[in-house]
């Protein structure tokens, strides 16, 4: 077996037998933020966009985004969450949308994919819904801040 888990004796991708891990009660924290100009962010938040709410639509793409994971990247286990919380503040003095998600599950395998997924399809939605009014948004900073939980233990940006 190679020294990398996801490639098998062969040297190709295959997906990790996480059959003999124990269950465990695991959580991942990731962030980002989206910029645009002061027009777009004075609408989202006074709910003046054509396209509607859309720090609520964005929350809700978020939550499906992280139950839909594997579905989206290659290799990554099917998970079973127990928790998913996707946050979005406005900061008009940065002229930026904050996005920070928490995602737990009790499993065999951690939730970092389902948080960091979540988060980037959280800002996607805001910027399809505020497009029309800055085409010159940027996603940045998607990271993962924090993870627990298996055999790793605790992690801490």
């Amino acid at each position: 077996m190679s020294e990398l888990p996801h490639l098998n004796a062969r040297g190709e991708a295959h997906m990790v037998d996480i059959g003999g891990k124990t269950d465990s009660h695991r959580v991942a924290v990731a962030e980002g933020r989206i910029r645009m100009s002061a027009e777009a962010i004075e609408a989202l938040q006074q709910g003046n966009l054509e396209k509607g709410d859309a720090l609520g639509t964005a929350r809700v793409a978020g939550v499906m985004a992280a139950k839909r994971t594997a579905d989206l990247v290659p290799l990554c286990h099917p998970l079973s969450l127990t928790h998913i919380d996707v946050r979005l503040t406005p900061n008009p003095d940065d002229l930026a949308v904050h996005c920070e998600v928490t995602a737990a599950t009790r499993g065999s395998t951690g939730v970092e994919m389902e948080a960091l997924t979540a988060v980037q399809v959280a800002l996607l939605t805001v910027y399809d819904m505020c497009k029309a009014l800055d085409r010159g948004m940027c996603i940045e900073g998607v990271r993962l801040n924090h993870k627990r939980g298996g055999r790793s233990g605790e992690w801490n940006r």
